[in-house]
């Protein structure tokens, strides 16, 4: 790591280090500070993201059922965050791997990467399903994380355990975290302040516990993913959302360099101004971006109604719908058994379901075969043009 990068106004401290490999000087971050004053000039932006995440969580909390937004903003999220850590997967590919989960079976198995878009998704339902029991703590990272790494690549590297050994981010050790002694005392010190009575706002606190993670660094893997999944439930329990409705992974991916740059400036400057001037624009972003699948997805699903409205559909044709936006796929076998229906049955569904537009006759070899709906993972999952 250059330690000539780290100026007076670094807020930690270097020290050198040496392993059976290399030496170098790690950061030991500052317990991050208990009062901090928004500058003038970000005033604007920080209303604006309170605005536009007050008129999200509205919207949800007026919602029929939670998943029509829900679970496409959160299966977002997965691919998102595992792409900003060179984990690439396809919303399909997703999809057919949550139907049809397979265990890898080697270290190049395609699986692999499925699984851990898979286990992503999971370790943010299993996270909110937690914080109705216990509080934002050490023990909720290490749960995270073992949610996460479950059987999967990486797997063999302590699953829901601190490190005990040293780490280096970028091959050029860019950034060397503290050492494993180190790192959970800082760690002990970010929970409580997590429960201070810190005069921070809270959404910026949130973007400063962000930070802190990720300079701490706490786990042998898979760090940048918990640090995220912590992010959406920290800012959902700080600002009292009806549910984790705000996921950044997608901005900080769109702006990588961005993201990283500026979580490096705060080890080395103390630059908050640029880390939360950043963030707030994701938020801004990703708030509105919701807002606007939210809406497209509720058209979208009243033109359907009014599809299958024309052909005689049936009650079941609509609860099928339904289900579309929470999963836009589905087997003939698949919709028999949510349905209680027999084989023909939903086999007749899925036809008037493909002669009106909304599914598609499946392209690909699964077995049994899979058919899409091309308009929900649209408007679901394709990014937006600037």
């Amino acid at each position: 790591m250059d330690k000539s990068l780290f100026t007076e106004k670094s807020l930690g401290k270097l020290i050198s280090i040496h392993t059976q490999e290399w030496g170098d000087w790690a950061f030991i971050p500052d317990p991050l500070p208990t009062k901090w004053s928004v500058p003038e000039d970000l005033w604007p932006a920080l209303l604006e993201a309170r605005e536009e995440l007050a008129r999200l969580d509205g919207i949800g909390r007026h919602m029929l059922s939670y998943d029509l937004l829900l679970r496409p903003l959160q299966r977002r999220e997965a691919l998102k965050s595992s792409s900003l850590e060179g984990t690439h997967v396809l919303p399909e590919q997703l999809l057919l791997f949550e139907i049809d989960p397979k265990e890898p079976k080697s270290a190049k198995d395609r699986a692999n990467a499925w699984k851990e878009v898979f286990n992503y998704g999971k370790a943010l339902r299993f996270g909110q399903k937690f914080l109705d029991e216990i509080p934002i703590s050490i023990r909720l990272f290490k749960e995270l994380h073992g949610a996460l790494m479950a059987g999967v690549r990486g797997h063999q590297r302590d699953p829901g355990n601190f490190r005990s050994s040293q780490v280096h981010i970028g091959s050029d050790r860019r950034f060397v975290p503290p050492p494993a002694v180190e790192a959970i005392s800082c760690l002990y010190e970010l929970e409580k302040f997590i429960h201070s009575d810190a005069e921070i706002d809270p959404l910026i606190l949130c973007f400063m516990v962000h930070y802190q993670f990720e300079a701490i660094h706490p786990f042998l893997d898979g760090n940048g993913r918990v640090g995220r999944l912590l992010l959406s439930l920290m800012i959902h329990k700080k600002l009292n959302l009806t549910t984790p409705w705000l996921y950044l992974s997608a901005f900080f991916d769109r702006y990588k360099e961005e993201y990283i740059d500026h979580l490096f400036r705060i080890s080395t400057h103390g630059d908050w101004h640029g880390w939360v001037s950043y963030c707030l624009r994701a938020t801004v972003y990703q708030a509105k971006d919701s807002i606007n699948r939210f809406d497209n997805l509720v058209s979208l699903r009243d033109d359907y109604m009014k599809r299958v409205a024309g052909c005689g559909g049936s009650i079941r044709l609509h609860k099928i719908i339904e289900g579309l936006f929470s999963f836009p796929g589905a087997t003939i076998p698949r919709l028999a058994s949510l349905c209680n229906i027999s084989y023909p049955t939903a086999k007749h569904d899925i036809k008037i379901l493909v002669e009106n537009g909304i599914l598609l006759p499946p392209v690909n070899e699964a077995r049994p075969s899979f058919y899409m709906a091309p308009e929900i993972m649209k408007i679901a999952y394709e990014d937006p043009t600037e």
